[in-house]
């Protein structure tokens, strides 16, 4: 348990300014993580075991509340815990596996990777329209950090963690946990850059590409920002049929 711990000094305040606040919010959500992480792999948080509450964490680590959202929004994201609205959050355990998961792995064909899209489709769209109608500020904000760090990482190895915290983060937002239930069973796994490089799959210059995926990702943001349910779910709808689409032509293309 976390009271059995003494906090990390990674975690610790000291007087040396930050560079940004957002930069040492993030780096002191990635210590927490792994932190987090590691209790629960080395099973010293057990399975099915309540977490702490917020502000024992905050006290624990001496940390503060955004931080300690944060990096349990990238504990959900990954699969290691579930929050069960006015109850708390619950540690699903590191090998967690539902009926519902899908091995990345057996996505062994294009056509597999297009029926994962048609099937977010269904889930998505209606969660971003939820989301935009019920998101709190601190999940808009989550949602925000989440969509930035993606946004740093098209070029990196991090990209398809860093793309589904933020479609997790819309799921979390709806306040219906069977979307982020559902979310959580499937994990990364469901975005096609798991399995294919849809740029270069699709002939698509780099660069090109990326900036698109910045663009559907912002406008899926901005109209939840605005509270649009109806041009959120457009723009969810765009951006999976956009993607759909793409690797469509790829596989009628491969079938000549």
């Amino acid at each position: 348990m976390l009271s059995r711990h003494t906090p990390s000094a990674a975690l610790m305040i000291d007087n040396a300014p930050p560079p940004s606040p957002r930069l040492k919010r993030q780096s002191l959500a990635k210590t927490l993580v792994a932190q987090l992480s590691r209790d629960i792999t080395e099973a010293v948080i057990p399975r099915g075991e309540k977490l702490p509450t917020e502000s024992q964490i905050m006290k624990t680590y001496n940390v503060s509340r955004t931080v300690v959202r944060e990096a349990i929004s990238r504990l959900q994201a990954a699969g290691l815990v579930e929050t069960r609205h006015g109850v708390g959050t619950f540690v699903l355990g590191h090998d967690n596996t539902h009926g519902l998961r899908i091995d990345p792995h057996t996505f062994v064909t294009l056509r597999d990777v297009i029926d994962a899209l048609e099937f977010r489709a269904s889930l998505e769209v209606e969660a971003a329209g939820l989301a935009a109608k019920r998101c709190s500020a601190d999940e808009l904000a989550l949602m925000r950090n989440a969509l930035d760090e993606f946004n740093q990482a098209l070029q990196s190895s991090s990209v398809v963690a860093s793309d589904f915290r933020f479609h997790y983060q819309i799921a979390l937002a709806t306040g219906n946990r069977y979307f982020t239930d559902i979310m959580s069973h499937f994990g990364p796994g469901m975005l096609p850059r798991m399995r294919v490089d849809s740029a270069q799959l699709t002939h698509s210059d780099p660069a090109h590409y990326q900036a698109r995926l910045v663009r559907e990702h912002e406008a899926i943001y901005d109209a939840i920002a605005r509270r649009d349910t109806e041009a959120a779910r457009a723009a969810m709808s765009v951006h999976l049929t956009n993607s759909r689409e793409r690797l469509r032509k790829a596989h009628a293309q491969a079938q000549l």
